[in-house]
């Protein structure tokens, strides 16, 4: 399936990292190379579900002081297609259930490229309004600063 770009109510970001596609996917599915990476550093993440099949629970907690961690993603998989895409949404929690708030759903996609992989994050609001509150919450840094740590990961393994 082909997801078409709606401006009212989508954000995507992309890059190219420097690595196989393989290890780019390995990083994003082995919890303890997520872990390094999937927040912006200082701050810390830990997986407390990561279930990569479609209705797969997926949930990661966040310490931004080395203190305790709290909740940070509640959401689910709906697809995980080897190498090439991984789909979620926090409209839903593992097992399909209804979330209490449902916010996005994140495409992200993994293609060869001459120099590696292209990385694509296309993310899907219900509202507009919802689309302008992760801009202005800073979107462009947040994503832009993992998908830098990702990059880092996997490209000094290679």
């Amino acid at each position: 399936m082909t997801q078409t770009f709606n401006p009212d109510l989508d954000l995507t970001i992309s890059r190219l990292i420097k690595a196989p596609r393989s290890a780019v996917w390995n990083a994003w599915t082995d919890k303890a190379s997520f872990e390094q990476w999937w927040i912006p550093a200082p701050a810390l993440c830990r997986v407390a579900a990561m279930d990569i099949r479609p209705g797969g629970a997926f949930e990661t907690q966040m310490s931004e002081n080395g203190g305790d961690f709290g909740p940070h993603l509640s959401a689910c998989f709906l697809a995980a297609d080897n190498q090439e895409r991984i789909v979620f949404t926090n409209a839903l929690t593992g097992g399909w259930r209804p979330a209490e708030q449902p916010f996005m759903t994140a495409i992200i996609t993994f293609k060869d490229h001459p120099q590696g992989t292209e990385y694509l994050a296309h993310v899907m609001h219900k509202s507009p309004e919802d689309r302008k509150m992760h801009d202005e919450l800073g979107f462009f840094d947040g994503w832009g600063t993992v998908i830098e740590q990702l990059a880092k990961l996997v490209e000094r393994q290679h």
